[in-house]
């Protein structure tokens, strides 16, 4: 395929602003890799940040609202209209409320709310998937609700917990990534940042090179939250 481009773009004549050769991305690649390498951090710094933000709002939503049906009713959907609502639709109002002059909190916000939903769904469904024998088990024993969150729901919502955190490491990288074009300012500069700085100058090589960079960095977050994925569940399925 790289070939096959290549030898395109240079028997048809393409201009390079429109579709540069593989070989000019790589050029803009090695030329540009200290800027992107801190730019990627930036990035990923900011994905983690919001992931870990997530994490904690939706599971701590997630555990009260398993304790009461009325709760669920009330919150659910409003998660639902939250994650269904465009990223760009709430921006503005997200970058007044964190401060003009902090858009890199912004930024952070924006990508935790991506990657909310799947976490409080994950979470939520598997709090409440447990096996029915242990749940008689429970009423016959007297077990508080505290008692079944903890030593019943719990655990049993282990796999669950770790796909919706699997599915939302990806989800907050790309919300990071939208956050930042919609959002960010020269404060905030990620890898986003560069793609609109590379397109503004018609550098479309450099604009490639940094969606590189993107994919590269998307995947090997993807490939560690398998990773971990596995070994939280030999450890689980083992004790």
């Amino acid at each position: 395929m790289l070939a096959g481009w290549e030898i395109a773009c240079s028997r048809l004549a393409i201009p390079p602003y429109l579709l540069p050769p593989p070989s000019a991305i790589w050029t803009a690649l090695l030329q540009g890799w200290p800027l992107l390498l801190a730019s990627a951090w930036g990035t990923l710094s900011t994905a983690l940040l919001a992931l870990v933000m997530a994490s904690v709002l939706a599971c701590a939503l997630a555990f009260a609202v398993s304790l009461s049906p009325l709760m669920e009713d009330a919150v659910r959907p409003i998660a639902v209209t939250l994650q269904v609502t465009p990223l760009v639709a709430i921006a503005p109002l997200v970058t007044i409320w964190a401060g003009i002059d902090h858009p890199e909190r912004a930024v952070i916000g924006l990508a935790a709310v991506v990657a909310f939903f799947p976490i409080f769904s994950g979470a939520l469904t598997g709090l409440k998937a447990v096996d029915p024998d242990l749940s008689r088990l429970f009423d016959l024993y007297g077990a508080t609700s505290f008692q079944r969150l903890l030593r019943l729901r719990l655990p049993s919502a282990v796999p669950a917990l770790l796909e919706g955190h699997k599915v939302a490491s990806g989800l907050a990288v790309i919300g990071a990534v939208v956050a930042e074009f919609v959002a960010g300012s020269g404060g905030a500069q990620g890898l986003a940042w560069r793609i609109l700085e590379a397109y503004n100058r018609l550098q479309t090589a450099r604009v490639f090179a940094a969606l590189l960079a993107l994919a590269l960095l998307g995947v090997a977050l993807h490939a560690l939250m398998e990773w971990a994925e596995r070994r939280l569940l030999i450890w689980w399925r083992g004790r």
